[in-house]
């Protein structure tokens, strides 16, 4: 019995160090996505890393990555920028990978 509680404990650790990782790395392809979109929106430099915290920050809206998507989408188009929803999902893709690797090189 003990070794099966010993699983048990093992695959649960497991799971949560894996799943904070996802977590991380969701943030951080935010982070950079929200930099990503600030340079397009010609922002300064203390005005990037605010709207960065933003587009993080809007993903704890609703699961998944529609609400990050519409809006930095929402901010671009709103400021007249010619984008669409495949360019931007194609950034998320592409910074996911991205933070994927840096957040793999701190750990």
């Amino acid at each position: 019995m003990s070794q099966f509680k010993d699983r048990q404990k093992a695959f649960e650790s497991n799971f949560k160090r894996e799943e904070e990782l996802k977590f991380k790395i969701a943030a951080r392809r935010n982070k950079l996505l929200g930099q990503w979109a600030a340079g397009l929106l010609s922002l300064d430099a203390d005005a990037t890393e605010a709207y960065a915290k933003e587009v993080v920050k809007s993903d704890f809206d609703e699961p998944g990555d529609d609400d990050v998507l519409r809006k930095v989408l929402g901010d671009l188009e709103g400021k007249g920028l010619e984008t669409s929803e495949h360019l931007v999902r194609k950034e998320m893709d592409r910074l996911l990978a991205v933070a994927r690797d840096q957040v793999m090189s701190e750990n």
